[in-house]
This record gives C-alpha cells, sequence and structure tokens, in this order.
C-alpha cells in the first residue's frame, strides 16, 4: 500500500474520473467532511458535518486506482483544508505519485494553504469569495476574524500566483439575484487572477442567466469564465465568447437561447 503518513481523516467522497473540476485536465476528486461556515445554497450540505474516518493510506489507494487515466487530483469538501495535517500527508502521497494537486476552498484556513504552497504542494487553488468583506458576518453567520482569514488566503494565493509558487488561481463567486454589486467589489478585491462568475442554484430562486452573468462581466471590463447548468463553462473576454478556444459571436449565442 502507499503511504503518505499514516493518519485519520473525515472522508466524505470519491469520484475516480472528472473532466470539469480542472480546466484541461482529467482528475479524481476527494471529497473531504466538516466545514466551519454553512453556506444555505451548498450543494453538498450532507459534508458539512457527519463522520466517516479513514487513514491517509486508504484514500491514497483510492487515488492510486485512477493513477492510469488522471494527471492531478482534487480536494474538495466540506473543506478540505479544515483537516490540515491529513491534507498535507495526502498532497504529499499524490507527489510521489508524479500527480498535479489542487483544493477547492472557502479560504478560511489560510494555514493550510500557506503550509501547502510553501511545501510545493499545491498546483491549482479555486478560492470562493461569498460576498463583500462587511457582509460576511451576517450573510454566513461567523464571527468577524473569519472574514479576515479569508483575506489572509487571498492575499497569499494572489502573492503566490504572482511569484510563481502557485501556478493556477481562480477567484470563484456564486452568484443569486440581489447579489449583482458583488460583483464589482470581489473584483477590485482579486485584480490579475482568473475570475470565475459561478450559476447559483438553490431552491425555489429562479437562477440568473447567462445572458445576466455576461452583463455583470461587461460591467466590470475584464475576462471572466462563466458557469451555468446549461452551458458548462464558458471563457468571455473582450465582449467575445470563447468556446473550446473558438470565438462565437455574442448575438448569435444569444439567438438559440431562451430567457
Amino acid at each position: 500500500m502507499l503511504s503518505g503518513g499514516l493518519l485519520n481523516i473525515n472522508f466524505g467522497g470519491f469520484v475516480p474520473l472528472s473532466t470539469v473540476d480542472w480546466r484541461g485536465r482529467s482528475v479524481c476528486t476527494v471529497f473531504l467532511r466538516g466545514c466551519p461556515v454553512h453556506c444555505h445554497y451548498c450543494h453538498n450540505v450532507e459534508l458539512q458535518g457527519g463522520a466517516d474516518s479513514r487513514t491517509t493510506e486508504e484514500i491514497l489507494d483510492l487515488i492510486q486506482s485512477s493513477r492510469m487515466l488522471i494527471s492531478g487530483v482534487i480536494f474538495s469538501g466540506g473543506e478540505p483544508t479544515m483537516q490540515k495535517d491529513a491534507l498535507i500527508a495526502l498532497a504529499e502521497g499524490c507527489r510521489a505519485m508524479g500527480l498535479r494537486v489542487g483544493v477547492q476552498t472557502n479560504g478560511v484556513f489560510p494555514e493550510t494553504l500557506e503550509a501547502l504552497i510553501s511545501r510545493s504542494l499545491l498546483d491549482l487553488v479555486h478560492l470562493d469569495i461569498k460576498t463583500r468583506w462587511e457582509h460576511y458576518p451576517k450573510l454566513l453567520k461567523v464571527k468577524p476574524e473569519v472574514t479576515e482569514k479569508v483575506q489572509r488566503s487571498l492575499a497569499l494565493c494572489c502573492e503566490a500566483h504572482k511569484n510563481g509558487t502557485l501556478s493556477e488561481f481562480q477567484v470563484v463567486v456564486t452568484l443569486f439575484p440581489g447579489r449583482e454589486d458583488d460583483v464589482a467589489y470581489i473584483s477590485r478585491e482579486a485584480p490579475d487572477v482568473d475570475f470565475v462568475l459561478n450559476q447559483g442554484v438553490t431552491g425555489d430562486i429562479t437562477p440568473m442567466s447567462f445572458y445576466e452573468l455576461k452583463s455583470l462581466a461587461d460591467k466590470i471590463q475584464r475576462p471572466v469564465r462563466i458557469r451555468t447548468r446549461e452551458d458548462g463553462e464558458v471563457t468571455y473576454k473582450n465582449g467575445q465568447i470563447i468556446i473550446a478556444d473558438s470565438i462565437v459571436l455574442t448575438d448569435i449565442l444569444q439567438a438559440r437561447r431562451k430567457y
């Protein structure tokens, strides 16, 4: 069996092959349980709590089972950085297999991100910025110091991406009707990185359309990636929609949609 340091980990699930979690790569996805931020729109609400104790060795064996099909591993949740030591051990085990490592995180545990980056164990960070900083305590029901931790995560990932120690970094903004003003604010907080506008889906609320998200991108005047259930991920740059490296005129794409 493979070993990345025998530690217990609160395990949430495993997807042996994914082509959507890391743009341009086939990866496996490991879900870890536990999250201190209870977003009302969370798609993995069952992973916010609960327990399924496994060893890091068991998880690395799962990853090894996909090794011939993948070039990387995404750790998601829940909040994967909540389990610092175990995540570091898993990342080390992935490196020993020659795999790239990415995390999807809310940024509440900057010390984990810092440790992974300083050890050269991290290649991709998807950082989910929920709203403007002053709204964090009320919207997410967290203490002000949690907001400061997310700010620290953003700053250290921006710096690591700038100096080349983090090769890929995305700031993801999940949007619902009524939160449109957050986009320009977060965009100013996170310049010069990949910026993703993600269609929020929850309950009976009508999701924002691709056209509405594209209009927000026009206002901030920067390249973005737009993610919706209908169209997957689309790159929008300089007023043009780019799908699979082909430019599609905006009016043609709009004509085939019903809003």
